[in-house]
């Protein structure tokens, strides 16, 4: 019998930010142009830390196949003894 554990103790859960809402209308837009100037200013901030955690998030997912990888290894050896 072979029982499976999984483990994503080490994997980061990357949200990628909402996009900036503007209004169709244009004089809602200028009414509220400071907030949609902060949200754009704010998603591009947000947008640059969901590249970082997607870029670390693929760099241990890389590391942890390679470790699975040589672990299957093994035990395909020790299976054959």
């Amino acid at each position: 019998m072979l029982i499976a554990v999984c483990s994503q103790a080490g994997a980061e859960t990357c949200l990628a930010p909402a996009r900036p809402f503007v209004p169709s209308d244009p004089a809602a837009a200028k009414e509220y142009e400071d907030l949609i100037r902060l949200d754009f200013e704010n998603y591009i901030d947000e947008v640059q830390d969901y590249f970082r955690c997607m870029e670390g998030e693929r760099a241990r997912a890389f590391t942890e196949a390679q470790e699975v990888s040589q672990e299957y290894g093994r035990f395909v050896l020790e299976m054959a003894e």
